[in-house]
């Protein structure tokens, strides 16, 4: 990356190891990492940004408040998170979230018939679209709670030492992992916290990329500052994103995303209380409830023939993946074996269903469908390769013209 000018607020590099680590430090496991990989992570410069007027703080670069979130080394926290996300899917009837859930690889995904409803990779991606409230709570590395409270019904996610608890009450099922490296693997699935979704920005900043700090806020009682990303390059679906960090302690409190087509914030998550306080050590303590069914991890991976592996489905053609282009324009593209979409004509089903969302496009490259977000669009050629990236429609067939 490179150095960040503080008088225009080019974006900062040479991080190095453990400024990354020190980022990564708070809330570790309960706030997993990967709705939709870019997808998640849609926000909206929205006036709901400060709780009551702009507090009167020192004044600091960019450069600084970068350096601030990096050495922030919050470990002990307990509060109440909304995030709202609108990327602008189609009203499928709740399809969209199990399509991405069934598509994400993971053993329960889509609770198959072996699945379970306490997977916390099947049951996190609800928060691909809606309003959620979570409480989230962290003792350090090894001790964190997230809870995702519904209508009728609560889903909690435990991280105990080497016990990670997942507990659906509405089905009252449970599903447990003892694995050592557990908290790792979750961490790759879905952004819940303004702590995710800001690592997973800060990753982008580099030489394309203009990082600013517009004023102040105060969010959950507390002062903030606000720091605004914005990416250089035209072509870039992403219009900006602001991040409100804590003025005591370097956390971000509360992420912003707006699109470049405007309107309201496609991911918007932000603490509506927080305490920096050691949570009572009852917190993290589980026991599955008497009756409940209990699905240990390596039952549900040794589940035969399920999800998407039973059926071929698409994160199984993605080994060839590659990224051409660069910062924000980057875009993701793999063969998927010459399986295209197919037609409503052709009876294709569920893939012809999905192609009347999409805009037929035709270019060197020959013909396909775009199937669009406010974030993120992807390209299905006719021929089985897929273009997806944060980028436009004409960013996309572009991309596909040049690799021809």
């Amino acid at each position: 990356m490179a150095p960040i000018d503080s008088e225009d607020s080019t974006m900062a590099a040479g991080e190095g190891e453990e400024a990354r680590a020190g980022r990564r430090k708070a809330a570790r496991y309960v706030v997993p990492v990967a709705v939709m990989g870019v997808a998640a992570a849609t926000i909206g410069l929205v006036p709901a940004l400060a709780d009551s007027g702009d507090p009167d703080l020192p004044k600091i670069t960019a450069e600084q408040l970068l350096e601030k979130i990096a050495k922030s080394d919050v470990e002990q926290l307990s509060g109440t998170v909304k995030i709202s996300t609108d990327l602008g899917l189609p009203d499928l009837g709740g399809l969209e979230s199990g399509l991405m859930s069934g598509m994400s690889g993971a053993p329960g995904a889509g609770k198959g018939e072996d699945g379970s409803a306490a997977d916390p990779s099947a049951k996190l991606t609800e928060l691909v679209s809606g309003t959620h409230t979570l409480r989230v709570a962290a003792d350090g590395p090894d001790r964190q709670k997230l809870s995702l409270l519904e209508n009728a019904a609560e889903y909690s996610l435990i991280h105990d030492g080497k016990d990670v608890w997942g507990y659906d009450s509405g089905s009252n099922e449970v599903y447990h992992s003892t694995a050592p490296d557990a908290a790792d693997q979750r961490e790759k699935e879905v952004p819940v916290t303004p702590k995710d979704f800001a690592d997973q920005a800060l990753k982008a900043v580099d030489d394309t990329t203009s990082v600013t700090v517009d004023g102040t806020a105060q969010v959950a009682g507390r002062d903030a500052y606000r720091l605004v990303i914005k990416p250089k390059q035209s072509g870039s679906t992403v219009g900006a994103v602001t991040v409100a960090v804590d003025a005591g302690t370097g956390m971000p409190l509360k992420f912003t995303l707006t699109p470049a087509s405007g309107g309201a914030a496609v991911v918007d998550a932000g603490f509506t209380q927080v305490s920096f306080a050691k949570p009572d050590a009852s917190t993290f303590d589980f026991t599955p409830p008497e009756g409940a069914k209990v699905t240990e991890d390596d039952e549900a991976a040794r589940a035969p023939e399920r999800g998407h592996r039973a059926e071929g489905g698409l994160a199984e053609r993605t080994d060839g993946l590659e990224v051409i282009g660069e910062g924000w324009n980057s875009i993701a593209t793999f063969d998927t074996g010459g399986q295209g979409l197919p037609t409503a004509a052709a009876g294709g089903g569920l893939g012809g269903f999905l192609g009347s969302f999409g805009d037929q496009v035709k270019g060197d490259f020959g013909s396909g469908t775009v199937f669009k977000t406010r974030l993120v669009n992807a390209l299905i050629t006719d021929d089985g390769t897929v273009y997806a990236g944060a980028v436009t429609k004409d960013a996309l067939v572009k991309a596909a013209d040049a690799a021809k």
